[in-house]
């Protein structure tokens, strides 16, 4: 053959190995309002920037009739591109291609891509579509799933890695996307589940639906286990890209700097807060009050929302915010708030992105069923998770500071570079109510107007204890500012605090409370 016969030879080859599983899966695809493997990686990634890899690879299976089937890039596809010019690698399981089920080949393919971006140091990103591990292959595909785990696992803390879960997601394949430090899902299109449906159908009747057990919301709002919620896939894919543009390639740099701008928020950071410390108000005002253009990209809005984590901008440069939210709960640390902040906290000190703290909170959530569920190793995550943070750390003091909350919200003793406090701040065991009751129990009794005496008291209790003068008067609280200083301060803060040095003890790695 001459030259240009090979040439056309190849591209012949490469618009079959591009038909999939062929025009009716394709067609079925679409039917299910969902966009084709090859689509997805196209839609994430910047306009013909993505280099396919493997595209020739086929599966190796011979048993069950199986090396009669041709089963095209082994139903996923892998390769490298581009997101806002930076570099990316991705792949995506292509459910027209036997239900883009997990065999040997299709294992290999991903974990040459996750290789190559653990190599290259550049974020990872997987879209799963999969009906699972392939039966035809037995051990092969358990052994596949185990080898992504190994590197997801030694991936983690070194490269952003994103998951992108656009179909069913079930049994062992849902751990993959478990040990990654994102996960997106799309409303009525993401499964994610442990136990097959027939098993489930078995277990909990015929009146369960799989949207029930392991839909998009349910994992937004119940588990956990979901980061960022979307309509559609193109609302999801746009999601992606606005978190690639927040956070670092690797744990060696910091994240992009772009032109700071000033907040944008049309109320002033005073009129936020009420007077009165018992009414609620939403803490998203106040880090919009402070952060550039007053942006702020929430995660896991619908899951533990007494409390706060996302990302926005001060002065250009990317920082983690983590904040109680006093209308939900009046932002108490409990279970699942504890493990959601932790996770955060963690995250933004493997790559380098400082955290504002913006503390509200009367403590840990009392109840018997907070305390069988763990709320103590729960909480103490959280403790955990600041303790061993290096990155530049600082807290502001809004309103309450009470008891165990106090110390596991970033405060100084758990080495917070910077601590601020409002004038509103009350920094205390416990609130003022609950002390007077027990530090002035006699005197309450004894009294002839017993009410009286118990409000005279709470008073007397706040003005000694109850307030950020007493610790700052002993140091742990650095300036008691006014509100409109919050952002100035801040960004004074971040800037002195861009290169700090924190010596840590030298250990293989340290235990947390999982």
């Amino acid at each position: 053959m001459s030259l240009k016969q090979f040439i056309q030879d190849l591209r012949e080859r490469k618009e079959i190995a591009k038909s999939g599983g062929g025009e009716k899966a394709m067609q079925k695809q679409k039917a299910m309002g969902k966009l084709n493997a090859r689509q997805r990686i196209t839609s994430i990634l910047d306009k013909d920037s993505f280099q396919e890899y493997d595209m020739f690879v086929e599966h190796v299976a011979r048993d069950f009739d199986m090396e009669k089937k041709v089963l095209h890039g082994d139903g996923v596809i892998i390769g490298t591109g581009t997101v806002y010019g930076a570099p990316i690698c991705i792949y995506a399981q292509d459910f027209t291609v036997a239900g883009g089920s997990l065999g040997l080949m299709h294992s290999r393919k991903i974990c040459k891509i996750m290789d190559h971006a653990l190599k290259m140091r550049v974020p990872l990103i997987g879209i799963n579509d999969s009906g699972g591990a392939r039966i035809q292959e037995g051990v092969n595909s358990l052994a596949g799933y185990g080898e992504i785990f190994f590197r997801n696992t030694m991936a983690s803390g070194v490269i952003p890695q994103i998951s992108v879960i656009l179909g069913p997601c079930a049994g062992g394949a849902v751990y993959s996307p478990a040990l990654t430090d994102f996960v997106f899902v799309v409303d009525n299109i993401s499964k994610m589940f442990i136990t097959g449906p027939s098993v489930i159908k078995t277990v909990l009747g015929e009146d369960y639906t799989m949207e029930e057990v392991g839909g998009a919301k349910v994992h937004c709002e119940i588990s956990g286990n979901a980061h960022f919620f979307a309509k559609s896939e193109k609302e999801c894919f746009e999601q992606i890209k606005k978190l690639v543009s927040y956070i670092p390639r690797n744990n060696q740099i910091w994240a992009k700097r772009i032109e700071a701008k000033n907040p944008q928020f049309d109320k002033k950071i005073e009129s936020i807060v009420p007077g009165d410390p018992k009414l609620p108000y939403d803490m998203r005002d106040l880090i919009k009050s402070v952060s550039d253009e007053s942006e702020f990209f929430e995660i896991m809005e619908d899951f533990a929302a007494n409390i706060i984590i996302g990302f926005g901008r001060m002065n250009g440069e990317s920082v983690g915010f983590v904040a109680n939210q006093p209308m939900v709960l009046a932002g108490v640390l409990d279970c699942d708030s504890s493990d959601k902040a932790a996770r955060f906290i963690r995250f933004c000190d493997s790559f380098n992105i400082p955290l504002i703290t913006l503390e509200d909170m009367p403590g840990y959530l009392p109840g018997i069923d907070q305390e069988h569920m763990g709320v103590i190793r729960h909480g103490a995550k959280v403790l955990y998770a600041y303790c061993e943070a290096t990155v530049p750390k600082i807290t502001v003091i809004i309103r309450k500071a009470y008891g165990g909350g106090y110390i596991a919200m970033n405060s100084r003793h758990v080495r917070a570079d910077f601590v601020f406090a409002w004038p509103t701040a009350e920094i205390a065991v416990m609130g003022p109510e609950g002390a007077a009751n027990i530090v002035f129990k006699k005197e309450i009794a004894d009294a002839v107007d017993p009410e009286a005496m118990r409000q005279s008291k709470i008073q007397e209790y706040k003005e000694k204890f109850a307030n950020p003068y007493v610790a700052a008067s002993r140091g742990y609280v650095d300036e008691v500012i006014e509100p409109a200083d919050t952002r100035s301060r801040l960004l004074h803060a971040l800037e002195v605090s861009r290169d700090k040095v924190a010596y840590r003890p030298e250990k293989k790695h340290g235990i947390p409370p999982f």
